[in-house]
């Protein structure tokens, strides 16, 4: 019997390991302060990765093989790591489409470039702006939604899509180690807002909120 497996594909992998080892490399970039809006942030750290870790990635790959969300919605698009494990995903799942948000120029140019290099580019829309912004507009309600943004910008995200939010809906937040997220946890967390939220232990932690 053959299995289908996109992470599998060589030339997924490969793009996912090249990635990894020039993330490895981020305490290396020096940042320039004095960035105070989110553009200007995106733009001083836009030589920097911030990706999920390999096991996170399989973790997002296996959530979506399981539940097969029509409509992924992914705020941080960075370099486009994660983006790949779910658009691999959504490539096995047989249906279903990625839509993914950045505000760095330069990072949505190399991760247009690696999603085609991996064909995998026609189950991707990626979303240039601040997601507050771009994501309003989103044609379908979003069925598995990966926060991986700015951290203080998470729960703005999660009340934007909120409304559209089936019940069994999966949110999942990456680095929940950092304080920036500590407003979108307590959120998550407290069962009157409707959902129903794990720590996943994988690397800096992911929380992985049901909605009810």
């Amino acid at each position: 019997m053959t299995y289908t497996n996109t992470l599998a594909d060589p030339r997924v992998a490969q793009a996912l390991t090249r990635m990894f080892n020039a993330a490895a490399h981020d305490a290396d970039q020096v940042v320039e302060d004095g960035a105070t809006t989110a553009q200007e942030l995106a733009d001083a750290l836009a030589a920097i990765y911030m990706p999920i870790s390999a096991d996170g990635g399989k973790l997002l790959y296996n959530l979506v093989r399981a539940t097969r969300p029509a409509t992924v919605v992914e705020f941080g698009t960075s370099y486009g790591i994660s983006t790949l494990y779910l658009a691999a995903a959504v490539r096995d799942n047989g249906a279903g489409r990625v839509v993914t948000t950045e505000m760095s120029k330069d990072k949505i140019t190399a991760a247009r470039r690696t999603f085609a290099e991996t064909g995998l580019d026609n189950l991707i829309t990626v979303l240039e702006g601040d997601a507050r912004d771009t994501l309003a507009g989103l044609a379908d309600p979003p069925e598995f939604v990966l926060l991986d943004g700015w951290k203080n910008l998470c729960l703005p995200v999660l009340r934007l899509l909120e409304p559209r939010l089936a019940p069994g809906t999966l949110v999942v937040a990456d680095d929940v180690n950092l304080d920036s997220l500590r407003p979108y946890l307590d959120y998550v967390r407290d069962p009157a807002n409707g959902y129903q939220s794990v720590t996943f232990p994988v690397e800096d932690g992911m929380e992985i909120s049901c909605r009810l």
